[in-house]
């Protein structure tokens, strides 16, 4: 087949794959990585309640329309498409949802909330909400692949609100029951959609991109269900399509290679710990520091964290952070208030802890985020020089929770708990768990959405 061909084929190939892929198609390993992506997507939506900006966006998805058929995760009941908004913020309202590295985008507040909120107004078993996952996940990093991500980047883009509507229409098509052509034209809307850029780095913007995706399309997808005309081919269009106008032309044939065989999906890692995705590194170099050499504040005279260009560029002007999003990204505040707590939750982003005066002291004056041209990606080196002179270091190249690292399901589980409790009871936290591990055998998604409202 010649390259021009499989880049014509692009779009009709991906959108077959996600409108025919069956439960028995689905390796039972990607099954159950689907399992985790879900679970921990629900968790970082309930603890997406404490958001500084959660009742800005819950005020706008309120007043979309008044109906009232779909569930909010910890929370009550909106329209389809507030839901899907609202859902889509609280999963990444306090930076804690997973990141397909490749392409530096979240991919579940596009995917899941959609999923979750077309499978229960319809109806739909949990093993159609799992296939339904998995297939706008994996659409999701598969347009993202084609991208060239450094050219795509280079131009300013975000992934979430550019490529995060294809997996979102691809998850709803699925459980609507598009066939390949009307699935193309789905992708073809919610392209036409497609927009997010890094000018809102450093902003609350930056996580409207990722609900702003997932209702684009969830719209993509119920207009293309109305047979609307649009253009099957959009990845590839020589004329505006995503791959000309977003990046360099794209590697379109890594979207289909191997397609249904490698699972890009199982390339999406998990935070364990909320902080910017960048710097799960530093977070992980600095515990492992913390716990191996026994360090104190106290005896500590100085932190030096070594960050690749990226992630300096993203998180080492954050000295003097100003409240929670600023802290949240914040490779000075992570560092001290590691050392300082042994520890790192919410509970740490909270006012009376990051505006503390002693840690606000240590993070600008001990705490030094240097760049190191020798790091790439997440990598990271942190030194501590004591008191008496000695310095010890360690060097993270995979962060905990990542595709090389990954969570256990038990880990999910725990950070399911930890954050559950202040929305749920400790019986429908239980019940929400177990529905999750055993989701194929659910006969309706409504059962799963019932126990996740706050006071049920």
């Amino acid at each position: 087949m010649t390259t021009k061909t499989v880049q014509s084929n692009v779009t009709e190939v991906l959108a077959r794959f996600a409108a025919t892929l069956t439960y028995d198609e689905i390796p039972k390993r990607v099954r159950e990585y689907c399992k985790n992506l879900l679970l921990d997507t629900l968790a970082c939506a309930l603890a997406g309640h404490q958001g500084e900006e959660t009742h800005q966006i819950a005020a706008l998805a309120s007043g979309l329309a008044r109906s009232q058929e779909s569930s909010i995760i910890g929370g009550d009941r909106l329209s389809l498409a507030g839901a899907t908004l609202l859902n889509g913020y609280l999963v990444t309202a306090v930076t804690m949802c997973d990141v397909h590295r490749p392409t530096l985008t979240h991919v579940t507040p596009e995917v899941v909330p959609p999923a979750l909120a077309v499978a229960e107004r319809d109806a739909r078993s949990g093993r159609d909400l799992l296939v339904a996952i998995a297939v706008g996940c994996e659409t999701t990093t598969r347009v993202g692949l084609g991208l060239d991500y450094l050219a795509f980047r280079s131009r300013g883009f975000h992934g979430p609100g550019v490529i995060g509507p294809f997996g979102a229409a691809a998850a709803v098509g699925r459980l609507l029951g598009f066939d390949p052509e009307t699935m193309a034209a789905a992708f073809g809307l919610a392209g036409s959609q497609a927009a997010g850029t890094f000018a809102a780095w450093g902003t609350p913007t930056v996580k409207f991109h990722q609900c702003r995706g997932a209702l684009s399309g969830l719209m993509a997808a119920l207009l293309a269900q109305q047979r609307f005309v649009a253009t099957r081919q959009f990845l590839t269009a020589p004329d505006g399509g995503l791959y000309h106008s977003y990046s360099n032309g794209g590697r379109p044939e890594a979207v289909t290679e191997d397609l249904g065989d490698r699972w890009e999906l199982e390339q999406i890692g998990l935070r364990l710990w909320p902080s910017a995705s960048t710097i799960q590194g530093m977070i992980t170099a600095m515990f492992n520091l913390v716990e191996r050499h026994g360090l104190n504040p106290d005896r500590t005279r100085k932190l030096r964290i070594s960050l690749g260009k990226t992630a300096f560029d993203m998180h080492g002007g954050f000295s003097n952070y100003k409240g929670k999003f600023e802290a949240l990204l914040s490779a000075h505040y992570a560092a001290a208030v590691i050392l300082h707590d042994r520890r790192l939750s919410l509970a740490q982003f909270e006012p009376e802890r990051y505006n503390d005066p002693t840690l606000v002291r240590f993070a600008a004056a001990q705490v030094e985020v240097r760049l190191d041209p020798t790091l790439v990606g997440v990598q990271a080196l942190v030194e501590a020089e004591t008191v008496d002179g000695s310095t010890s270091a360690v060097r993270c190249n995979d962060p905990k929770g990542s595709p090389e690292d990954p969570l256990s399901r038990a880990e999910v589980e725990g950070k399911f708990r930890t954050y559950a409790k202040a929305r749920l009871s400790d019986s429908h936290v239980e019940e929400a768990i177990g529905a999750v591990s055993r989701l194929e055998e659910i006969g309706s998604a409504r059962s799963l959405m019932d126990i996740l409202r706050a006071g049920r």
